[in-house]
């Protein structure tokens, strides 16, 4: 796995990418979205678990019945937050977020 932040700024740098890059997200980073994430860095939240519930929540979002209507672009990092409180939680071992990504880039390529 990615080696851990080496400070606040470069993990708020890491976990605002993150967001930025997660499927289904608008891609533009806003002032309320930076204070979030100096709350998470403040409370010690690893960014490995802001990758997997990102990751876990792109995928969620992207298994749904093909006719369903399509969600709406994901404009905020505080909607990923439920997500985020739910992996911190989580007793699973790594190789399920594996699945998860593994998952994700297959949804994406095809």
């Amino acid at each position: 796995m990615n080696k851990p932040p080496s400070g606040r700024e470069e993990y708020v740098r890491r976990v605002l990418e993150a967001y930025r890059t997660t499927p289904g997200t608008c891609g533009h980073v806003r002032r309320p979205d930076r204070l979030l994430t100096l709350e998470l860095y403040r409370r010690g939240v690893p960014l490995e678990k802001i990758e997997n519930a990102l990751m876990l929540a792109a995928v969620r979002r992207m298994i749904r019945p093909a006719d369903a209507p399509p969600l709406p672009v994901v404009r905020s990092l505080a909607y990923f937050t439920p997500v985020i409180e739910e992996v911190l939680e989580m007793e699973v071992s790594e190789e399920y977020f594996l699945y998860v990504r593994q998952k994700l880039q297959r949804m994406r390529s095809s």
